[in-house]
């Protein structure tokens, strides 16, 4: 059987529903209290009078007149106790106060540590993530107010995201220094063997050699995109473009790529017009180019579709027949340095920067980055550029 939970109440609507049921309380206590030592006095005085002014006081009860002088002495009697009755009255009420308001104090605390034991169980989380330790969650609880349950889901949240991002991290920082040792131990290697007279220095070598250093230029520069779209500051100038001619312009700069890989392209690009950093979306297109002629190639076509949706946001669409997505393309968009086919990658020069870098530029522009596979094969990629980002 499901436990039952109740909606969280807003930490002012329960600290005001509390606050009126102790007052309540201490009322009730106090007048409890104090009726129950007025019914003692009561007794006390009625015990202590002299017979005549007692059989005066239990006519007085049977709704029965007394004789005169009877009365006159029950009179004269509790003439005499009213003052230090009064007092003793006021006593009680001041007594049986502060012990109904010490006793719900007490009360107060409890239900006091009960709200805050979450916070607390939060401080020592907080403590945790302080001394690196990003792995922290603290539990959710039904009895807890709605500030301190959104307060824990978004402390849980800010962890969670700290534990991906030192991963992440931790992965990257191994990925840097795998991608940059092979070409460094190339340079290094070579260089050295012409110092010792081993390799002869001719522009063959030389030219193998300015190969690897311009790799690792691509690395730095594709580092260094990613390092702005962190700091948010990829997206400088924008300006109102029309994607159709900028695909246009990228798919004729690219020609020789293209015809390298043996790619037959096709297109269909409708006029969009949008408002974004023009440099920056060249560069995305470009990548997305790149990874078509070093993945796709054994397709042999290429389309290219740009288009402008009815609530004018624009949509650029590469598609090709190549081997596709593998399953989990999550770790596209995850992981800094995915590759596909690692070995292929580095035997054509790849960094496993490409989608990573397209990735944040579109999401730079306030758009999104969709991976698919095509039924009849091959991948496609599609970049989102809202109404909102433009």
């Amino acid at each position: 059987m499901k436990k039952q939970r109740f909606p969280c109440l807003p930490l002012a609507t329960l600290t005001a529903i509390v606050t009126a049921i102790m007052l309540l309380l201490s009322v009730g206590l106090t007048y409890l209290g104090v009726n129950w030592y007025a019914n003692y006095l009561e007794k006390t005085i009625t015990d202590g009078l002299p017979p005549r002014a007692a059989a005066a006081y239990k006519m007085l009860g049977e709704n029965k007149v007394p004789d005169g002088d009877s009365l006159k002495i029950l009179f004269d009697h509790l003439n005499t106790l009213a003052e230090p009755t009064d007092f003793k009255v006021l006593m009680s009420v001041l007594i049986c106060g502060l012990l109904s308001a010490l006793f719900c104090a007490l009360i107060g605390i409890y239900l006091a540590r009960r709200l805050v034991r979450p916070l607390a169980d939060l401080t020592s989380a907080a403590e945790g993530l302080k001394s690196g330790d990003f792995s922290v969650r603290v539990a959710a609880s039904h009895h807890s107010t709605r500030e301190v349950s959104s307060l824990v889901e978004t402390f849980n949240a800010l962890a969670t995201g700290l534990e991906t991002m030192e991963k992440r991290l931790r992965f990257n920082n191994m990925a840097v220094a795998h991608e940059l040792r092979t070409p460094l131990t190339i340079l290094q290697g070579s260089l050295q063997s012409m110092i010792d007279g081993i390799f002869p220095m001719d522009r063959k070598i030389i030219s193998d050699l300015l190969l690897q250093v311009e790799g690792l230029g691509r690395i730095v520069e594709d580092l260094r995109t990613l390092s702005l779209a962190i700091g948010q500051k990829l997206v400088m100038e924008r300006q109102r473009i029309d994607v159709s001619q900028l695909v246009e312009g990228v798919l004729a700069s690219a020609k020789p790529m293209l015809d390298a890989s043996r790619l037959q392209v096709e297109t269909d690009l409708q006029p969009a017009w949008t408002s974004a950093d023009s440099p920056r979306i060249r560069q995305a297109v470009l990548a997305l180019l790149e990874n078509a002629c070093r993945y796709a190639a054994d397709g042999g076509w290429l389309r290219c579709e740009t288009r402008q949706l009815p609530d004018e946001s624009i949509v650029i669409r590469i598609l090709d027949r190549g081997p596709g997505f593998p399953e989990g393309m999550d770790a596209v968009a995850v992981n800094t340095f995915w590759r596909g086919d690692p070995s292929r990658s580095r035997a054509t020069g790849g960094t496993g920067l490409g989608l990573s870098v397209v990735q944040a530029i579109v999401v730079a522009h306030g758009g999104r980055l969709e991976f698919a596979n095509r039924p009849e094969g091959g991948a496609m990629v599609t970049i989102h550029l809202t109404k909102k980002s433009a």
